[in-house]
């Protein structure tokens, strides 16, 4: 694609702005990541694991090799003691999750955590004076028609549930613990994240950039849609999609970073999702990065707190 290969679908002065968002969404990203406080999550496992690093199970089972690997991986695969899938504590730890998450505020008025919040008002401000020249954009042309018309806003939830039901059918016959409670953070990780989701939205009434015309005020899209009852979040700001896709995303990659292929195909593909809420005119580029912020913070540090 050449310089001025964009120029051709929209004027070159918005065309920067939509490079220029690109940039700083990916920078206030790392940047935001980067400032989390560094967590082991993954403790040491049970002390019942010095019998499953030697364990016929941990060795002769091909998945736990695959995707565990060797020492201390497989064994906590191995031991249904170390981290197995317990749903009967669902609903309390989804509890518990939500008032951590809620009480937040408390956290900031005690001088904590205020370098990645600071990093996310900063980024989702910049993002959100950029959105007037990035919408139009994604609104004109036509080079994503084929993508759209694949990655539907039914597809990728389609998609989103498929996958971890799948892993855990799989699971479940090969009896393993630690992936089923991998699939069982996911599912709580969603839940606590669109919660936060849809009071946001219901607050924001955001209107979607294919709701404004062309030639309209882009600039202007919150507490603008009246659409919708309150219960599924008629607002768009966060990207639902996004901040779901994320959260699974986190989940997986941090139980399997071991195996650095996970984070990538984890985040790669929480990443297309989140980009098709861009070229689809459903979101703002600030509602995107809003929404993926938000699902790893709530993932990493809500539901993965104290979890190997």
């Amino acid at each position: 694609m050449g310089p001025g290969s964009w120029s051709r679908d929209f004027p070159q002065g918005p065309d920067r702005a939509v490079r220029a968002t690109v940039f700083l969404t990916a920078g206030s990203l790392i940047a935001a990541a980067m400032s989390f406080p560094p967590r082991l999550l993954a403790a040491p496992c049970s002390h019942s694991n010095a019998a499953a690093l030697g364990s016929p199970a941990a060795q002769r089972s091909p998945l736990n090799a695959a995707v565990f690997g060797s020492g201390r991986d497989a064994a906590c695969a191995a031991s249904p003691e170390a981290d197995s899938a317990r749903w009967g504590r669902f609903l309390p730890e989804i509890a518990h999750q939500q008032k951590r998450i809620w009480l937040f505020p408390r956290s900031l008025a005690r001088g904590r955590h205020w370098l990645p919040f600071t990093a996310f008002v900063l980024g989702t401000g910049s993002l959100i004076v950029l959105d007037q020249y990035d919408a139009p954009y994604f609104r004109r042309t036509t080079r994503f028609h084929t993508f759209n018309t694949t990655l539907t806003g039914v597809n990728a939830v389609a998609g989103m549930a498929a996958v971890p039901g799948a892993l855990y059918a799989i699971a479940h016959f090969r009896h393993d613990g630690y992936m089923q409670r991998t699939v069982e953070l996911a599912g709580e990780a969603v839940l606590d994240s669109e919660a936060l989701n849809l009071v946001l939205r219901d607050v924001s009434r955001r209107l979607p950039p294919r709701d404004i015309p062309l030639n309209g005020n882009f600039a202007d899209s919150f507490f603008d849609r009246h659409v919708g009852p309150f219960y599924v979040g008629p607002g768009g700001f966060p990207s639902g999609h996004t901040i779901g896709a994320v959260s699974l995303a986190t989940i997986f990659a941090r139980r399997y970073r071991r195996h650095r292929w996970v984070p990538w195909l984890a985040y790669g593909l929480a990443g297309v999702v989140g980009f098709s809420r861009l070229t689809r005119s459903d979101h703002f580029p600030s509602d995107v990065f809003a929404g993926a912020f938000l699902g790893y913070a709530i993932s990493r540090y809500a539901v993965l707190r104290g979890t190997r």
